[in-house]
């Protein structure tokens, strides 16, 4: 791996796993306990702010690809020469092929955590996840295409389309918050909005938030069973909710919630749902953020909005419709954070969810670049939900894939065998 001579001091600059370019080493991940809040991975890995503008640019175009629908599934995004030759591109590059009938290499472990190079994962993707209708498929250009873009590459090769984020869910403490703010006070030179920040952040209970997803996506997919149609999910759904009491039976008719399964590509698809809600199932992913997105507070921007992407107290679901994809700006001259982490969860059936896998990855592909090849990981629920200092947000959604796919099994076992 290529590395730049020229690096931020540790403290002025930040980033996340989604830009880390190198795995930590067994003696550093045993420095930071299990559940313990990380700084940012470029304090910790030196990265530039160059690396950090690449990675932001990038997933920006990511976005822009991957919503577009032009070129289509079958045509990536990179096939466009201008985007591919691009600067701001970084140098990203689609991982080769590899043969259908190569065993992956064991990943190495360390902590909570298993890592292995990208080539490496497409083996072990092609083996265990590709399945289609019961047979093993070779990862196509055009996936390896979507991976090649790092941690939203895992979850969008994953899920199909690009991730949304329409259906998403969290865990936030009202009362706590408010008697937080009430009955504690500013650090020494923390400003009033990094106060309310940093609290507002501590009130956050991701362990929760995702367990709230959990009995969501439990739900749906029970109100997909024998619904051959759209109107009888939709009759199973409201009927399993009024039986559970759920305050998401009141969602009205246009909710997100409600209309989650009709907007998901993969469920209009021949070769897909093909319009049959039983064909389908909920699967679940994570992002972190930062939620500080208001163009024009600066504090904000800075140090989090503490009542931005707060969810529904009744239900959990949060309102992603103002998230951006903007980065935490910079407090101090030279710092720079990355904007967002994607982690795969799929539709795993461990009951503890401290044991649950969660696949993401370091950064993009771009192997002859100062920025190095990219790395795929698998962490402990409590590893990926630490998250960074780049992040006061992180939200546990809900998206929908065939049965037929296998990219989400029960069972997932750390890295390999």
């Amino acid at each position: 791996m290529h590395k730049r001579r020229e690096f931020l001091t540790l403290a002025t600059v930040g980033a996340v796993i989604c830009a880390a370019g190198v795995a930590p080493s067994v003696s550093q991940a045993a420095s930071v306990r299990d559940g313990e809040k990380k700084g940012s991975y470029a304090e910790t890995y030196g990265l530039t702010t160059g690396d950090v503008k690449y990675i932001n640019e990038l997933n920006e175009r990511a976005l822009t690809a991957g919503l577009s629908g032009k070129p289509s599934a079958d045509s990536p995004p990179s096939a466009n020469a201008s985007f591919r030759d691009s600067e701001s591109a970084g140098n990203r590059e689609i991982p080769p092929a590899e043969p259908l009938n190569r065993t992956p290499d064991a990943y190495r472990a360390y902590g909570d955590r298993a890592s292995t190079d990208v080539n490496n994962y497409i083996r072990k993707w092609q083996q265990v996840y590709s399945h289609r209708d019961g047979n093993i498929q070779q990862m196509t250009e055009g996936q390896r295409d979507k991976l090649s873009y790092g941690c939203v590459g895992i979850t969008w090769v994953n899920s199909g389309p690009y991730p949304t984020n329409k259906l998403a869910f969290a865990s936030f403490d009202e009362n706590k918050y408010k008697n937080d703010l009430k009955n504690t006070h500013p650090r020494p030179n923390e400003t009033q909005a990094e106060f309310e920040g940093r609290i507002a952040k501590d009130n956050f209970d991701e362990g929760k938030g995702f367990g709230r997803a959990r009995d969501v996506a439990a739900v749906m997919n029970k109100a997909l069973e024998n619904a051959h149609d759209e109107a009888a999910y939709i009759n199973n759904l409201k009927a399993e909710l009024a039986r559970k009491s759920d305050a998401l039976l009141g969602e009205d008719g246009r909710s997100n919630f409600y209309s989650a399964l009709k907007h998901t590509p993969s469920f209009k698809e021949r070769d897909g749902g093909n319009y049959d809600p039983s064909k389908m199932k909920a699967v679940i992913y994570s992002k972190h953020f930062w939620s500080g997105q208001d163009q024009r507070s600066p504090d904000k921007r800075k140090y989090g909005d503490p009542d931005a992407f707060r969810p529904n107290q009744s239900t959990g679901l949060v309102d992603m419709s103002n998230d951006s994809n903007i980065p935490r700006s910079p407090a101090k001259p030279g710092e720079g954070w990355v904007n967002f982490d994607y982690g795969w969860f799929g539709d795993q059936t461990e009951a503890d969810a401290d044991r649950t896998i969660w696949t993401h990855a370091n950064h993009y592909h771009a192997p002859n670049s100062s920025m190095g090849p990219m790395h795929v990981y698998e962490s402990k629920f409590r590893s990926w939900s630490a998250g960074y200092a780049d992040f006061d947000r992180g939200a546990y959604v809900i998206t929908f894939i065939p049965k037929s796919w296998n990219t989400a099994p029960a069972k997932i076992k750390q890295g390999w065998p």
